[in-house]
């Protein structure tokens, strides 16, 4: 879905309102990632019941957020397997007390965070990858689901559409996960059961640009955003907070159609 480059001019004019500063400013590179999957892949594939529907709605190259949802510590491994390039995911600083497990998870490239700096910090590790131009693997859930029943899918948390809006030129892509709780169950599970199937649907991605300005998204035109602009500070916050929580909404609805449970 393309842009309009009047909405775009638009939307820069609330710049100062949006803006995600990335920190630190680039992302460490990641040589061992790809020795790991040179060697591990062709390992795991035969025994691995996986499969993976619309990898081609998935951009190889190019800021791109990977929105899934979280039933299982493996999640994001199968994310990563789906996405085909590298993904970064931010993990909290716990993942990192464990010699071999700090070393898998630097050496995939996930980025520790601190959970009681807040928010904004993991928000700007986050940006640090998109403005790298990289791939940013989210859980717009915030946390992994406990619920015992269907339907498992909380209501996502508008961290994704904040970045989204603060790079609005990245693609997001809806990722729906089936079968990963079976796969390997939390407090239960001690290894993987590796015949269990499990499957990622890939959603079509759209831009915070292109949803910005239509009619069934964010409906704004240049200058609809123009009168934003000239509004009172607080009045231009709450109009964003609605576009976030309806970017957000929608997403988990793209979540649920793709067969999240």
């Amino acid at each position: 879905m393309e842009h309009s480059k009047e909405v775009e001019k638009g939307w820069l004019q609330l710049k100062e309102h949006w803006e995600i500063l990335p920190y630190p400013p680039t992302v460490s590179s990641t040589p061992a990632y790809s020795v790991l999957r040179m060697f591990l892949s062709p390992l795991l594939r035969p025994l691995l019941r996986w499969r993976v529907r619309g990898a081609g709605n998935i951009p190889r190259t190019g800021a791109t957020i990977l929105a899934a949802n979280h039933l299982s510590h493996v999640d994001p491994i199968a994310v990563i397997a789906a996405a085909r390039r590298t993904t970064h995911y931010l993990a909290k600083d716990g993942h990192f007390s464990k010699p071999m497990v700090r070393f898998l998870m630097n050496a995939t490239g996930q980025i520790e965070t601190q959970r009681e700096k807040g928010g904004n910090e993991a928000l700007a590790s986050a940006a640090t990858v998109l403005a790298s131009g990289k791939a940013l693997g989210i859980f717009p859930e915030g946390t992994r689901s406990k619920r015992t029943e269907e339907p498992f899918l909380l209501p996502g948390k508008t961290g994704v559409a904040r970045l989204a809006a603060a790079y609005p030129e990245a693609r997001v892509v809806p990722l729906a996960v089936r079968g990963s709780r079976q796969f390997m169950m939390p407090q239960e599970h001690k290894l993987p059961r590796l015949w269990r199937p499990l499957s990622v649907n890939a959603g079509v991605s759209v831009s915070w640009y292109s949803w910005l300005g239509h009619q069934s998204g964010g409906n704004h035109s240049f200058e609809s955003l123009s009168a934003l602009a000239g509004l009172e500070a607080h009045e231009i916050r709450a109009e964003l907070s609605r576009l976030y929580r309806k970017f957000t909404d929608q997403l988990m609805g793209s979540l649920k159609a793709l067969g999240a449970p």
